[in-house]
């Protein structure tokens, strides 16, 4: 998979910011210092691994509007902009949730939705989704993202998020200090506390586990996937505009969002890595929404 998410760069290099923080701190000389002890270093590791996640968090807007070029409508200026921002405050309202911002950036089809909680969000439309679907569509796709604010989905995948952080962290520092104390076991000032073979082995275990870690995180993302679809279907009072818009973005070629927007977007294509994928299939999703509407 060629997309790294931003989401979980970030998140990695605040893990990695905190973690040499602790180290030049003497944090870890602190929590080895007697020994391994298990429950400070769990506490330390809840106190990092949620910290790396709402960091993470409260930068997502920030972070979404640089790496695409995202501009805020402030100012409707176009028929097309007025038209956004209305069909956007009607669904906010029926979601029951607070107008977030309306950006649009310049890109192939797709969508996002991201900030840190449903009173301060971010729902955002490329150019190519505006030019590339009829009003009916873009306005199921833009229910889709609505979803995704009313159900608190970025909050929820930053605890999932944090509890990961939490065991990488706890994880990475035992192997750290078994490491270290099988290099220095000869070494007499072993009890002095950790030596570069803990930082070293900390680090390099915290980008391996938060890696492998992110398939959990991910897994959560697909399943969210198709709670937004649903959540569309209900804004929409049918699922046929997003069975419509989501077959429509399965004959057009999307591209990926910059840099690991990905994991916000409408369409996101899995690729031989699907544990590592943020979106299901767009046959399964049409497969569910049909589904569900032959069940209603």
């Amino acid at each position: 998979m060629k997309r790294v998410f931003l989401l979980l760069a970030t998140n990695i290099a605040v893990m990695l910011v905190l973690s040499v923080a602790a180290s030049v701190l003497g944090l870890n000389r602190f929590l080895t210092g007697n020994g391994l002890n298990l429950g400070l270093l769990l506490g330390f590791s809840a106190v990092m691994g949620f910290g790396g996640a709402f960091i993470s968090l409260l930068m997502s807007k920030t972070m979404a509007k640089w790496s695409t070029g995202a501009q805020v409508i402030t100012q409707p200026s176009t028929p097309a902009e007025h038209w956004l921002l209305d069909t956007v405050k009607r669904q906010a309202e029926r979601a029951g949730i607070q107008m977030p911002e309306v950006a649009i950036y310049e890109g192939e089809p797709n969508a996002f939705a991201t900030g840190p909680s449903k009173s301060n969000a971010l729902v955002a439309v490329s150019t190519g989704l505006l030019h590339g679907m009829n009003e009916r569509e873009v306005e199921a796709v833009l229910a889709h993202e609505i979803a995704h604010v009313a159900n608190g989905d970025m909050v929820t995948l930053t605890l999932i998020q944090g509890v990961v952080n939490t065991f990488v962290t706890f994880l990475a520092r035992i192997v750290g200090y078994f490491v270290d104390s099988f290099l220095r076991k000869d070494d007499e000032e072993a009890s002095s506390g950790p030596g570069i073979g803990y930082m070293v082995t900390t680090i390099v275990c915290e980008i391996v586990f938060g890696i492998l870690a992110s398939m959990i995180v991910m897994y959560f993302s697909r399943r969210r996937e198709y709670r937004a679809d649903a959540g569309a279907a209900q804004i929409m009072g049918t699922p046929q505009p997003m069975i419509a818009a989501l077959r429509r973005l399965g004959g057009i070629e999307p591209n990926d969002l910059p840099q690991g927007m990905a994991a916000s977007g409408i369409s996101g294509r899995p690729g031989w890595m699907s544990l590592f994928s943020s979106h299901p299939s767009l046959e399964s999703r049409i497969e569910a929404l049909q589904q569900s509407a032959a069940r209603s």
